[in-house]
């Protein structure tokens, strides 16, 4: 972690005596999850896996099927909940 570029500017931040949840709003600001920064800053991040968009689901393309097709929200909600 310490060595990761995306993370430089906020191990920056702590090595110069800025209190942790100072930079915990500055990395919330920016985007990134602060929560990091609680655990050992000599591993590398694990990141998390790219998640899959629910269209491309193999568990839910059954209902966009329905759906395409014209099946009413009602009967394809119906059908997910059997």
């Amino acid at each position: 972690l310490k060595n990761d570029p995306k993370y430089a500017k906020y191990m920056k931040m702590l090595k110069v005596g800025m209190p942790l949840p100072v930079v915990q709003h500055s990395m919330t600001r920016d985007g990134l999850d602060p929560a990091i920064l609680e655990g050992d800053h000599n591993k590398p991040v694990q990141e998390a896996p790219a998640a899959v968009p629910l269209k491309e689901d193999p568990t839910y393309t059954k209902y966009f099927k329905m759906l395409k097709l014209g099946l009413p929200m009602g009967a394809v909600k119906n059908a997910m909940e059997r």
